[in-house]
């Protein structure tokens, strides 16, 4: 049997959906056939009759499981039983199930009656552990007894993937919070010596919205007398490939471990920023610096890192929502860097601290990614363009006739207004501009250059 001929079905609670995002994404570069409710569902099909078909179709199901999804009232009995089930006319011994634990949690006493069959009696796979995958492989190649098959294009190979858990707050135009969620999502931990370290968050892919409505750009040009937000047109529907991304910007200690580092284009100060301290932001780092940063720290850990495209950033930014910021219709000074002494909405006023932050202070999206409001801009891969007149719809970077001396910057920043720190908003800086509020953050793993 051949790795592409495997179905893979992955169980799972809606908790660890972003977990198993991550998952279906690496399965399915390994060369398998996983099928995910999130990924294979087409709109419009009743997933009372897919999913047990999908479950049928498959030679192995994987019972995802944390602590959360188990202590979830009837999920193990409804979706797990749904799917044991399935096999009930099978030939004894040809179910092949795993139940792989996310983190350290209890294995439910789960049994099929008529199979004899309780998920206890199988030997589970501790998927947290540095050798998570590999142990996956080992199962499954020793279960089907895989044929060799021709050699693929080289992938993305990343250290195995932790889960880290994190509550997000959303709120409405008065900034009064209207809820707080707890979520998950995974990430791998780059060591840069001396005990830093750089988280990277798993970023699946999907689409969406880009730029700003003409209605809402009219209203902002009218509000805040400012003809710039006419670049965030026209909204344009974009696609965009999983991948990695900071789960914070570069901080000032992880810019000083690859700056220190030899050469490969321009020399790098070890010690750039206005406002000092390891777990602040680097700033005042112009584009050439932050991208012959990512060429060092590519170096250095052999794997591919870069500034992240325009679109990337914005579809990470958004985290799946259409509102203004990723915390509802405004933010609050409790809730970003930023000077809150403006008001975007209906909001109070608030500090204006005038100065960085340490990162990861406030609460984050629902990706798991902090400070992308506020604090330092971020400087993006991309040429300037004046709006999105023939923009990629793919998430690639854009240089296609732009402008090569300048790029765009993401975020807003400590010391600007709110209206400047939407996730729509982009500002056009030179490339050589080493502003103090100037920052970045990387990413790896999917991308193209137009």
């Amino acid at each position: 049997m051949k790795k592409s001929e495997i179905q893979i079905f992955l169980a799972h609670a809606s908790e660890d959906k972003p977990a198993v995002l991550a998952l279906h994404e690496r399965l399915k570069q390994a060369g398998y056939k996983p099928w995910l409710d999130k990924k294979d569902l087409i709109p419009g099909q009743n997933w009372r009759s897919v999913i047990p078909k999908a479950i049928a179709d498959s030679q192995l199901f994987i019972a995802c499981l944390s602590q959360r999804s188990i202590a979830k009232q009837g999920f193990v009995q409804r979706e797990f039983k749904m799917a044991l089930n399935q096999y009930a006319d099978r030939p004894p011994n040809s179910i092949y199930l795993i139940p792989l634990r996310l983190d350290e949690c209890d294995i439910p006493d789960l049994r099929q009656e008529e199979y004899g069959l309780n998920l206890r009696d199988l030997h589970w796979l501790d998927y947290w552990e540095e050798d998570g995958f590999e142990q996956l492989e080992r199962a499954i190649t020793y279960q089907f007894k895989l044929e060799p098959e021709e050699p693929k294009k080289p992938v993305i190979v990343t250290p195995p993937l932790s889960v880290f858990n994190f509550e997000i707050v959303r709120v409405n135009a008065k900034g009064e919070q209207i809820r707080k969620e707890s979520k998950q999502s995974q990430y791998f931990s780059e060591d840069l010596g001396n005990g830093i370290t750089l988280e990277m968050v798993a970023i699946p892919g999907g689409t969406f919205t880009m730029g700003t409505e003409d209605e809402e750009i009219e209203r902002l040009v009218k509000k805040f007398a400012w003809e710039g937000f006419r670049a965030e047109r026209p909204q344009h529907r974009v696609t965009v490939s999983s991948f990695y991304m900071g789960r914070y910007p570069i901080t000032q200690a992880q810019w000083k471990a690859i700056a220190a580092t030899a050469k490969i284009d321009i020399d790098l100060e070890t010690n750039p920023s206005n406002f000092k301290g390891d777990e602040l932001p680097v700033e005042s780092v112009n584009w050439y610096q932050a991208t012959e940063f990512c060429k060092r720290l590519s170096r250095e850990t052999k794997r591919e890192y870069r500034l992240p495209s325009e679109a990337e950033w914005e579809y990470a930014c958004r985290a799946g929502t259409t509102t203004p910021f990723y915390f509802g219709e405004t933010i609050t000074g409790e809730l970003a860097n930023y000077d809150a002494s403006n008001t975007y909405a209906e909001e109070a006023k608030g500090e204006y601290r005038e100065e960085t932050t340490p990162v990861g202070q406030f609460p984050p999206n629902a990706f798991g990614l902090y400070d992308m409001h506020g604090n330092v801009w971020e400087w993006c891969a991309d040429t300037w363009h004046d709006n999105y007149d023939g923009a990629p719809t793919d998430g690639s970077v854009w240089t296609e006739n732009g402008n090569n001396n300048r790029s765009p910057m993401r975020g807003g920043s400590w010391y600007l207004n709110p209206v400047f720190c939407r996730s729509a908003y982009f500002y056009a800086s030179r490339r050589d501009s080493d502003y103090y509020f100037s920052g970045f953050r990387v990413v790896c793993g999917a991308g193209r250059t137009l």
